[in-house]
């Protein structure tokens, strides 16, 4: 097919876009689900849930990359932060560095991070990518994606990584984020729940 200089311009920048949504997940970026989930996005992407309209999260537990029981119902009264995310996904080896710091700088709040490996199937990949960011929190083996079926139908999906979900101090998911964020969006995502009584 032959197409005319003004048809290839508008193909190539249909291309270029679709290039640019692909490098800010990888996956679709849509949650799935009825739409019932009373989140509310804002402008940034995150969308956030408002107290008395929270579900509570699945058992989130299992075995971590180091080998550990981690179980996040034992994080009960703290806000924690699950991150999901692969070796294999660009824009969560973008991210890493702001988890990172940003759980470094909550320790002293009563916030506990934990990732979610998901879809990695050689478990080495997945430790070196804690290795080379030099990840400060643990990270439960998934590579099945299992754990993300325990969150309630709508908030999260196998083909939306990195996704974060925000859970307040009654284990409640409280915000989330389809997608790469990073600290300041992050800090959007859990201050507000810090303050919370």
């Amino acid at each position: 097919m032959i197409l005319r200089p003004g048809s290839r311009a508008v193909a190539l920048t249909a291309i270029v876009t679709l290039g640019s949504l692909s490098l800010s997940a990888c996956g679709s970026g849509k949650s799935g689900g009825d739409g019932q989930t009373n989140y509310v996005t804002s402008t940034g992407g995150i969308s956030t849930v408002a107290k008395g309209e929270r579900k509570p999260v699945g058992p989130i537990k299992g075995e971590t990359l180091q080998g550990k029981h981690l179980d996040v119902a034992d994080f009960q009264g703290k806000v924690v932060v699950i991150n999901a995310w692969g070796s294999w996904c660009p824009p969560c080896r973008a991210e890493a560095p702001y988890f990172n710091k940003v759980a470094k700088e909550m320790k002293t709040k009563s916030v506990e991070f934990v990732g979610i490996n998901v879809r990695d199937g050689n478990k080495s990949l997945s430790e070196a990518f804690e290795d080379d960011f030099n990840m400060t929190y643990p990270s439960l083996y998934d590579p099945t994606g299992k754990l993300l079926l325990r969150f309630p139908k709508g908030t999260v999906n196998l083909q939306s990584i990195p996704s974060t979900v925000v859970l307040d101090r009654n284990g409640k998911i409280a915000a989330r984020a389809i997608g790469s964020i990073d600290d300041s969006k992050l800090h959007k995502m859990i201050d507000p729940l810090i303050k919370e009584k």
